[in-house]
């Protein structure tokens, strides 16, 4: 499966459930790496707002058929000084901008999210850097 979208900036919060060690643990074994402690947001095109859709239904987060075959991980949430961090939904990928540089990376969709039309990405590196992009620039997915 194909996506596209637009780099846009998040809320600026991700850093603090990225960083926590209960989900780095689990993020090594989905991307065999650490995953570094942010995401990046991608607005997706109307042209993969179905398939990304379907990842929201594999995720359980919304209801309709499934009509895509890609393998979820799931990423357990945990409970900290009386603080509940939610689970996730991980889709394994290579995201690129310019369709020949390909970069290791998940799609993470949260248990708890407003963002129904943006994909939230994580890498073992900082994608904005090594891609490089930034807000407004067009990235292709490709999850396998």
């Amino acid at each position: 499966m194909h996506l596209s979208g637009k780099v846009s900036s998040g809320l600026g919060r991700a850093h603090v459930f990225m960083a926590q060690p209960h989900y780095q643990e689990q993020f090594k074994k989905v991307l065999q790496v650490s995953a570094w402690p942010g995401t990046l947001n991608l607005e997706m095109d109307n042209s993969s707002l179905k398939d990304y859709q379907n990842l929201r239904i594999l995720s359980g987060l919304d209801k309709g058929e499934i009509t895509l075959k890609t393998n979820p991980f799931r990423i357990k949430g945990f409970e900290r000084d009386g603080k509940s961090f939610g689970g996730a939904t991980a889709f394994l990928a290579k995201i690129s901008s310019d369709n020949e540089r390909w970069i290791d990376c998940a799609i993470l969709i949260p248990d708890l999210t407003r963002h129904t039309e943006t994909a939230e990405v994580i890498s073992g590196s900082f994608l904005r850097e090594s891609l490089p992009c930034k807000d407004g620039d067009k990235l292709e997915i490709k999850l396998y």
